[in-house]
């Protein structure tokens, strides 16, 4: 605040003699601060010296920059430039004439104009800081100051945050940014009604804040696929973000590339080495700050070492190795064929299988891996499958075993045949390297040169002796010889001559009208070859001739028993069976004695209906059961109404024909509320229907009719029982022809009503019948 220095001064005139006058013009002044401004002191005689002297005192030279002096003739001048209020007071001029002295003086008030000198625009603040807007006003006397913010004026009193300082700036505590905006100061100096006023832009910075969308990001390795790591960051003025990891500055470029405000980055191509911290900072006018989010990266396992082996049989022992990386650190098992070796724990780092007969043992450290087989044998030969798991893949590589042995020969011992019969004697040999095969007899090669009885044929695997026996001889004992680099080995093969099976034994018969069904148990000596066949011999008893069927042992329905039809009901059999194989036909089993069946009812078939999805149809099927040892000649289905739901309570029908003959047209009205007809029931029948009528009556809580086969004409009344009180009639029938197996039949019904019918299966055969179960279907309304 500036003050302003006011001097009242008082114009003296003094003379030394009256012939000496001084005179100051003007003879007060007012300036403002900076103007400037002259004064003229006049003496009225000539005179030598005339002088100026400042409020101090002092004398004023002529050569001041701030104030200057001319004299012309009787006139000296006072300028004063650029006036303060130091430069304020009682000016004098003395005139000096030989001994004469005269003064005048002139008091000269300064003041400070209404000026606001310092007030920048914009001026920037951080939330939450106590902010003092600077506008620095000033005048003399001093000014009034008084702020305004979005034209209303700003009280201390309303809002504790806000003061008005000594010095007029405008303090905010705790500066929000919803005070951001601009704001107008404004002075005023009442006695001379000045007033100025600056608007004043204030801008609140917000201190950036960061928020992490995953603070833990998991990427795979070695995958071609690219991992976004983001941060979004907020405030005022928007902050600009950049990526930083161990402290360097991350730019775009191949690796890396950002987005459009930096938020996003992308990390390309992912490897292990991209496994970091990596550091996130928003920046603006208010500050920074930094978050951290963390790249793990998992790698899939590889397979980095596993290697063929070659061993011999009985080596006491083999080790296959697999070594792995990955991260996880993975798991590491091995399988052969099916079997899977599964480790045990033992303790944190060292992994043991070891199978029942410690034949083989699996040890794991870490990503290593060993299988170890012991007394190696011929069957460990073969692919050993190494797998390596962890959470995020696996890999697996397979390692080849050779194992080198002796040949070892298989195939039966004995072989079964007749003479004339060629019979394969199988040598198969088991060798690595392969071996070379040779056949003997009585210590002579095969086939020898004047024998052909005898031919080799050969596979990479076996080598077969075909021998065609041509007399007892040739039956006996052949060698197979198999020879490789690693050993030999001979076995003996025995062609025996075949017989022909034993008997069968015949245990049950099952007898029906016209067939019966044999058990039996195959016999206990098939004579070295399989039974092909079985025959059945049967006739009634103490009849001389018998009849005969051959039973493929396939067709024989199972291995135990046989099926003879074409019998006669009610009479007595005896049956006898013989086995045959390729040698030929065996001995008869035991005469075994049965009775077939008489006729009777066929069983009931068994029932199905189905309600179709269009129309007004049921599907009815049944399956024949037992004919009762006759054909069956057609089927009997039987239905009728059971039930009729709630009807609406007007029907209409296109027309009507009534009893006595004539046509009744538009719609027939059936209503509940009705009182009982005098007449009895009304019925009629449909003008376009052809074969059935309906009657109908009122009187009862809902309307009720009936509908029946038409039998006559169309004036035909119905008979008198479906509408009075007596029992139900027998319900219609519809003969259909049937043979066995599934049959069908699509049943109508002309019911514009909801009705469940009730359906009757009869199946009718040389005078007899037997009815089926009753099947219930609710038909829905329109069928």
């Amino acid at each position: 605040m500036l003050h302003t220095k006011t001097f009242i001064w008082t114009l003296i005139f003094f003379g030394a003699a009256a012939s000496l006058e001084v005179k100051v013009t003007p003879s007060y002044s007012e300036i403002s601060v900076g103007q400037s401004k002259f004064f003229l002191c006049e003496v009225d005689t000539d005179t030598q010296e005339i002088d100026w002297y400042l409020p101090s005192g002092e004398k004023i030279s002529p050569n001041r920059p701030d104030i200057s002096i001319t004299l012309s003739d009787r006139i000296s001048t006072l300028i004063i430039y650029n006036a303060d209020l130091d430069k304020a007071g009682v000016y004098r001029c003395v005139a000096r004439s030989g001994d004469s002295e005269a003064q005048g003086t002139i008091n000269v008030t300064i003041f400070q104009q209404l000026e606001i000198k310092n007030a920048p625009s914009p001026q920037e603040f951080t939330e939450g800081d106590t902010a003092s807007i600077v506008c620095d006003v000033v005048a003399s006397p001093p000014p009034v100051v008084t702020w305004r913010h979005k034209g209303i004026r700003v009280r201390a009193e309303n809002d504790v945050r806000y003061k008005i300082l000594n010095n007029n700036h405008l303090q905010i505590r705790g500066i929000r940014k919803s005070d951001e905006g601009t704001y107008v100061c404004e002075g005023r100096v009442m006695v001379r009604g000045e007033i100025s006023l600056m608007p004043v832009d204030v801008i609140v910075n917000v201190f950036p804040t960061i928020r992490i969308r995953q603070a833990e990001v998991n990427a795979t390795a070695d995958m071609s696929q690219p991992v976004i790591l983001a941060c979004d960051a907020d405030g005022s003025p928007e902050p600009t973000v950049t990526w930083t990891r161990n402290k360097i500055v991350l730019e775009n470029g191949n690796k890396y590339s950002f987005n459009e405000d930096g938020s996003e980055m992308t990390i390309k191509g992912i490897i292990k080495l991209d496994e970091s911290e990596y550091v996130c900072t928003a920046r603006n006018k208010a500050g920074q700050q930094e978050k951290e989010i963390s790249l793990k990266v998992f790698v899939k396992p590889k397979i980095t070492y596993l290697e063929n082996l070659t061993t011999s049989e009985l080596e006491e022992q083999v080790m296959l190795t697999c070594e792995a990386l990955g991260d996880p650190t993975p798991t590491i098992t091995w399988s052969f064929g099916s079997h899977v070796f599964t480790e045990g724990e033992s303790d944190l780092h060292n992994r043991i299988y070891q199978s029942a007969d410690g034949h083989v043992v699996v040890r794991s450290d870490a990503r290593v891996s060993s299988l170890t087989l012991k007394t190696v044998q011929y069957s460990d030969a073969g692919e050993y499958l190494c797998t390596a798991r962890n959470a995020v893949g696996q890999e697996a590589d397979v390692a080849h075993l050779e194992v080198r042995y002796a040949p070892k020969i298989q195939g039966a011992v004995t072989v079964y045949t007749w003479e004339g019969n060629s019979a394969n004697i199988s040598c198969e040999v088991l060798a690595h390297p392969a071996a070379s095969v040779a056949w003997f007899r009585d210590g002579l090669p095969l086939p020898s040169s004047n024998g052909t009885s005898v031919r080799l044929f050969s596979t990479a695997t076996a080598s077969y002796l075909e021998v065609t026996p041509e007399s007892q001889s040739d039956f006996g004992s052949y060698n197979c010889t198999a020879t490789n680099a690693i050993g030999t080995e001979s076995k003996e093969f025995l062609l025996i001559q075949a017989e022909v099976p034993s008997s069968p034994s015949l245990t049950k018969v099952e007898a029906f009208s016209g067939s019966a069904r044999l058990e039996f148990q195959e016999p206990e000596a098939g004579g070295g070859v399989p039974v092909l066949r079985y025959r059945l011999e049967w006739r009634q008893a103490g009849r001389g001739r018998w009849d005969s069927k051959l039973y493929e042992v396939l067709e024989a329905g199972g291995p135990s028993a046989l099926t003879i039809g074409g019998l006669k009901p009610d009479t007595h059999y005896e049956v006898k069976m013989y086995a045959i194989n390729g040698k030929g036909e065996g001995d008869s089993s035991q005469l075994l004695a049965f009775v077939t069946e008489p006729v009777r009812e066929p069983s009931a078939p068994r029932l199905e209906a189905q309600l179709q999805p269009a129309g007004n149809a049921l599907r009815v099927s049944w399956t024949k059961q037992d004919d009762g040892g006759s054909p069956i000649t057609h089927y009997i289905v039987s239905y009728k109404a059971v039930s009729i739901r709630h009807m609406p309570v007007e029907g209409r029908v296109g027309g009507w024909r009534s009893p006595g003959g004539g046509t009744e047209r538009g719609p027939l009205c059936l209503s509940p509320r009705s009182s009982r007809p005098t007449g009895g029931p009304r019925y009629a029948c449909p003008v376009a229907a052809s074969s059935w009528c309906c009657t109908a009556w009122t009187g009862t809580p809902s309307t009720m009719f009936m509908w029946w086969p038409r039998t006559g004409g169309a004036s035909r009344s119905p008979p008198h029982w479906l509408f009075a009180p007596r029992p139900p009639p027998r319900p219609p029938q519809v003969p259909l022809a049937g043979t066995a197996g599934t049959l069908s039949r699509v049943i109508r019904s002309l019911t514009r009503w909801g009705l469940t019918p009730l359906l009757r299966l009869t199946m009718q055969g040389s005078g007899s019948q037997t009815h089926a179960g009753h099947s219930q279907h609710s038909c829905p309304p329109g069928v």
